[in-house]
C-alpha cells in the first residue's frame, strides 16, 4: 500500500493548496518541466477550462495526500483525454504512478473520433520508471506530438533584437484593443480554418486577464502602422519561483518572417529580468517554433512525451 488517500478537487482551498504544491515540486526539480509550473495550471483553468471547455477542476483534477493533509501528487488533464502526473519527488514510486494511471484510465479517457476511447499520458523522456509502466500497459509513444520545454537562465546576456520598420512593440491596450487581439489570436492559431468560423467574441480574453499571475505590463503586442495586432505574447511571472512562462506566443500569418516573435521574446526576457526573474520557459511543438526557441533561448530543454492508449468501442 502507498499509504495515501485520494480525493477529487473540492474548491478554492484546494486550488491554493495545489498552487503551493506545484511551486514546491517545481523548485525541488530545479525548475525543470518534470512537473507543471504554476502558470500552466492557471492557464489551463482560465483559458483551457473557462474559454475552451476543457472539463472542470472538480471533474478533471485528483489529489493524493498524506493523512496529515500534505499533497504528494496531483493528477489533472489539460486537453480532454490527456493526463498529467504531478508528483512530489519524495513520494515518486512505481506503485503511486500505477495508481495514478489507473485513475486516469477510469476518469480522464475520452471518446475518440476514430471510435472507442483514447487517453494520452504525458511523461518526461528520461523518466524510465513511468515509461516502463506505460509500455507494460500497452501505451504507444506519439513522437510526432512531443513537446519541447525550453528554458533559459536570465543571468545570461539577452540577445539584441531590432523591430522592423512599420511595427512597434508595447503592452496591450485597454478593452478597446481586445477585439484586435482576439482576431490576431484566431488568425495565428486557426490559419487553416475559414474566417467565417470566427465568432467575433473578444470577451474570452477577460478570463485571461482575471488569472492571478496576469500582469498588464507583461502582456505584449506587436502593432502595425494601422494600429492592428500583428503578433503577441503573454508572460506569466511567478515571483515565488523567480520564473517567467511565455504562453501563448503567436504571429498573424501575413506578418510572419518579420522577426516579431523573436523581438517579443527578447523584450519579454528583459522585462522579466527587471522584475527579478532568473529563468524563463516556453513550450514548443512545431519545427518552426522549436527552431526559433533554440535560437533565442539556447539549447537547453526537457522533452515531454505523450503516450497513447486506445480502447475499442
Amino acid at each position: 500500500m502507498i499509504g495515501l488517500r485520494i480525493q477529487n478537487y473540492q474548491g478554492e482551498n484546494d486550488y491554493t493548496r495545489i498552487h503551493t504544491f506545484l511551486r514546491t515540486v517545481f523548485l525541488l526539480n530545479d525548475r525543470r518541466a518534470l512537473s507543471w509550473p504554476v502558470a500552466r495550471f492557471d492557464y489551463w483553468r482560465w483559458h483551457g477550462i473557462y474559454n475552451l471547455g476543457q472539463g472542470s477542476l472538480e471533474q478533471n483534477t485528483y489529489i493524493w495526500e498524506t493523512r496529515r493533509g500534505k499533497i504528494a501528487a496531483v493528477l489533472n488533464s489539460e486537453g480532454l483525454g490527456h493526463a498529467f502526473l504531478q508528483v512530489h519527488p519524495t513520494f515518486k514510486n512505481a506503485k503511486l504512478e500505477e495508481q495514478m494511471i489507473d485513475y486516469a484510465e477510469d476518469h480522464l479517457k475520452e471518446p475518440s473520433r476514430k471510435g472507442g476511447s483514447v487517453l494520452w499520458v504525458w511523461t518526461d523522456s528520461k523518466d524510465t520508471q513511468r515509461i516502463e509502466i506505460l509500455k507494460r500497459r500497452d501505451y504507444t509513444h506519439l513522437k510526432e506530438h512531443d513537446e519541447y520545454q525550453w528554458r533559459r537562465s536570465l543571468k545570461l546576456a539577452i540577445p539584441e533584437c531590432t523591430v522592423l520598420s512599420g511595427y512597434s512593440i508595447r503592452t496591450l491596450g485597454d478593452s478597446s484593443e481586445l477585439s484586435s487581439r482576439s482576431w490576431a489570436s484566431w488568425r495565428a492559431f486557426h490559419s487553416d480554418e475559414p474566417e467565417e468560423k470566427y465568432q467575433n467574441d473578444w470577451k474570452w480574453y477577460l478570463n485571461i486577464q482575471a488569472a492571478p499571475l496576469y500582469r498588464p505590463d507583461l502582456d505584449l503586442v506587436a502593432i502595425t502602422r494601422e494600429g492592428e495586432v500583428a503578433a503577441f505574447t503573454t508572460i506569466w511571472y511567478d515571483e515565488a519561483t523567480h520564473s517567467g512562462y511565455f504562453e501563448p506566443l503567436g504571429t498573424v500569418p501575413e506578418h510572419q518572417r518579420s522577426g516579431l516573435a523573436r523581438v517579443l521574446l527578447c523584450d519579454g526576457m528583459r522585462r522579466l529580468k527587471r522584475l527579478g526573474a532568473t529563468m524563463c520557459m516556453i513550450a514548443g511543438r512545431s519545427l518552426a517554433a522549436n527552431s526559433l526557441y533554440r535560437e533565442v533561448l539556447g539549447p537547453i530543454y526537457d522533452l515531454s512525451q505523450p503516450w497513447e492508449k486506445r480502447w475499442a468501442g
